[in-house]
């Protein structure tokens, strides 16, 4: 679901992701063979309140049928042999297909795609325009959901990174949520990294405010050239300088780091990779990693980690552990 032209306005509203999350429910429902005749009803109702109810039905449909698809291609699965024996056994068949059609519902991110605007995969780090004139850079494996409205101009950061460019409107508050942070354009250029225990704010014009919701109510004042970051764990937030050029490296395919654990590299690495890296043991996540990585570049990025921390790899089929 990647946008690589202008966003319309009052796109993905709340009302709509609801409304998207309620077709999804309804798409699992409809699939149950015990379905109640008043849930068949109750849905005939919920797709008679809006024609909208029938596109995001219909969206959703289209999901499943990549999910089907998804299966019916993968030989392990289309070989699957299921005989019934008694009249339990069709049942037991539909539950497994229903299952297998979940799974892979989840693994072509369905839940996600539903929710946003815009994504990118493992190999896109696509530049948007919105419907203001803002620009948006999002890093690969990233996503974000946008709802304008002649008030406010409201994104939600839902996974990854991306760096914005804000448009000129101080009557239009433009505002970034990430997980728990609020990010507060002051007319600005800003970059947003959602990461697995904190969130980063870097500035590289003007400035913003940010607050958490986890913490005091009230923001503090990020400036350019610094970055700010707010740890979910500890619940504080630290300031520090930073040069721009060394946090947007992302936008060249690397990361700059010093001193950083090999987890965070490692999760860097994991929004270029289709399959999944994992670190084995909690001491050599914690191991120090200084340097310029290719980070788009799979391969060379695990040769300089083990040619810098002495590790190993091992492949089982789209898993790599470093050990």
């Amino acid at each position: 679901m990647l946008l690589e032209k202008p966003m319309p306005g009052n796109k993905a509203t709340r009302a709509q992701r609801k409304r998207n999350a309620e077709a999804a429910d309804w798409i699992l429902r409809n699939a149950d063979l015990k379905q109640s005749a008043e849930d068949k009803d109750r849905f005939k109702q919920w797709l008679d309140q809006d024609p909208e109810n029938r596109r995001a039905y219909r969206a959703a449909e289209r999901l499943l049928g990549d999910a089907r698809t998804a299966i019916e291609s993968d030989p392990a699965l289309l070989n699957i042999n299921i005989k019934p024996r008694s009249t339990a056994k069709p049942l037991t068949a539909a539950v497994l297909l229903l299952a297998c059609v979940g799974t892979a519902f989840l693994m072509l991110d369905g839940p996600m795609r539903i929710q946003a605007d815009a994504i990118a995969q493992t190999d896109e780090m696509p530049v948007l325009t919105l419907e203001d004139g803002s620009i948006v850079q999002l890093n690969a494996s990233s996503a974000i959901a946008v709802n304008f409205d002649g008030k406010h101009r409201n994104i939600r950061l839902l996974r990854g990174q991306a760096f914005f460019q804000v448009a000129h409107a101080p009557e239009r508050p433009f505002t970034v949520q990430a997980g728990t942070t609020r990010v507060t354009a002051l007319g600005t250029a800003f970059d947003v990294r959602l990461g697995e225990a904190d969130t980063k704010v870097t500035v590289t014009e003007n400035s913003v405010l940010m607050a958490s919701n986890d913490a005091s109510p009230s923001s503090v004042r990020v400036t350019q050239g610094e970055q700010a970051t707010y740890d979910r764990n500890s619940g504080k937030t630290a300031i520090q300088p930073v040069d721009g050029l060394v946090a947007l490296a992302w936008q060249r395919g690397q990361i700059a780091v010093e001193n950083a654990p090999l987890s965070y590299v490692v999760e860097e690495m994991n929004r270029h990779f289709s399959g999944k890296i994992v670190v084995a043991g909690t001491a050599l996540a914690e191991r120090r990693v200084s340097g310029t990585i290719a980070i788009a570049d799979t391969n060379a990025a695990l040769f300089f980690i083990k040619q810098v921390l002495g590790v190993k790899t091992t492949r089982i089929g789209p898993l790599i552990i470093i050990r």
